[in-house]
């Protein structure tokens, strides 16, 4: 069973990307929001700490004595139960957490209007050809063109009319940046740590995230079976910078079900990075690149993808005391639309439910049990845009 807790930071975070930084006059770009494998961290650290694990004999992979604990976090090699399934930005609404998340690579908002519409999938014009594999690629029906505007964020009844495939609208469904967190930038100074003083001649310049009083993150966890902490703090992300965890309940937006048994089409959309064997293809597709088979014997043809450019994924591993490998990764927001005709209407929704609850986890192990206990390769299903 999930277990949904907000986290609510108390100062200003570094939320740290995969770039190095620390030598004279390097700069330290936060990433916002956080890989889902900050949250892991800090919460998985805390249950530990809360049990009184020691914390050098888990990293060197000694087995936990509570047994209910070891069943749960495992080991930092063979990770146990515990899964992050789903973490984004949250924000508390007259005592009510909703998460938000960022526009996803089919919806574009303009400067110049309130409507933000939809990318749908369509035949390339005569006498245009492309290397894309799928029949479809992602086109915006617009006239005249404007420019698009960015920074924009879905809030809950944007994130419930976007599962639908419904009408947006950039004042009633989306919420800008600047009122969610605003980013300052600090100047530090590296440290000896033999002389246990400050370094010469090494200044930095790393951005701070400084979120507004509602503003937090939202992250549900599968497989902690009641461990997860209830209350309190915790350290998060660099520096260890103070974060207040506590429980929530969130009223979760689903598609309409019954249309995509109806019509046999759907989107799956990355909630967080995908970490793929295949770069942007999704686990399950086919060497011929179309041919897509999800869970329970779920078959489906991928008409079209809109995939932004890879980012990637590293990290530190704090057992280890060394960088992880840095992979490859579809951004969060990509968006895969499939249809599945032919499908039997049980199969086609018990799969997808599976799909979104357990993410491409229930597909592939790539790249390893431990990046997917983090958070990574998670999938919400919607319904295809209404044309």
């Amino acid at each position: 069973m999930a277990e949904q807790r907000f986290l609510e930071p108390l100062d200003v975070l570094f939320p740290r990307g995969n770039k190095l930084f620390g030598d004279a006059g390097s700069f330290g770009k936060a990433q916002m929001p956080p890989w889902p494998s900050a949250a892991a961290g800090a919460i998985r650290s805390r249950m530990l700490a809360d049990s009184g694990v020691d914390f050098s004999a888990f990293a060197r992979g000694e087995v936990i004595g509570n047994a209910a604990l070891r069943d749960v976090l495992g080991t930092p090699q063979v990770p146990g139960f515990f899964r992050i399934g789903w973490f984004s930005i949250g924000r508390r609404i007259n005592g009510v957490i909703e998460p938000l998340i960022a526009l996803p690579a089919d919806v574009v908002a303009n400067e110049d209007s309130d409507a933000m519409r939809y990318l749908h999938p369509q035949p390339l014009p005569k006498g245009l050809r492309a290397s894309c594999l799928t029949a479809r690629v992602a086109m915006l029906r617009q006239e005249p063109g404007a420019k698009p505007e960015g920074g924009l964020w879905l809030a809950s009844k944007g994130f419930a009319a976007y599962l639908r495939g419904e009408t947006l609208s950039r004042k009633e469904h989306a919420v800008r940046t600047g009122d969610l967190w605003k980013t300052d930038v600090r100047i530090g100074i590296a440290l000896d740590p033999q002389r246990r003083a400050a370094a010469e001649r090494a200044l930095f310049t790393v951005e701070a995230i400084a979120t507004d009083e509602s503003t937090g993150f939202l992250a549900c966890i599968e497989g902690a079976d009641g461990l997860v902490p209830k209350g309190g703090l915790l350290r998060l992300g660099g520096d260890g910078r103070g974060a207040r965890i506590e429980v929530c309940k969130v009223a979760w937006p689903e598609p309409d079900w019954d249309r995509i048994a109806r019509e046999r089409r759907f989107r799956l959309v990355l909630v967080t990075p995908g970490l793929f064997e295949r770069g942007w293809l999704p686990p399950g597709t086919q060497a011929d690149g179309t041919t897509w088979s999800g869970p329970d014997g779920l078959s489906a043809r991928l008409v079209c993808a809109a995939v932004p450019r890879a980012q990637v994924v590293s990290g530190w591993d704090l057992a280890l005391e060394a960088p992880k490998a840095a992979l490859r990764a579809a951004p969060g927001g990509s968006v895969y639309w499939f249809d599945a005709q032919g499908s039997d209407d049980a199969v086609l929704t018990i799969a997808l439910r599976k799909l979104a609850g357990e993410g491409f986890g229930c597909l592939s192990d790539y790249p390893d049990r431990a990046r997917l206990a983090e958070g990574f390769n998670n999938v919400m299903i919607a319904n295809w845009a209404n044309q």
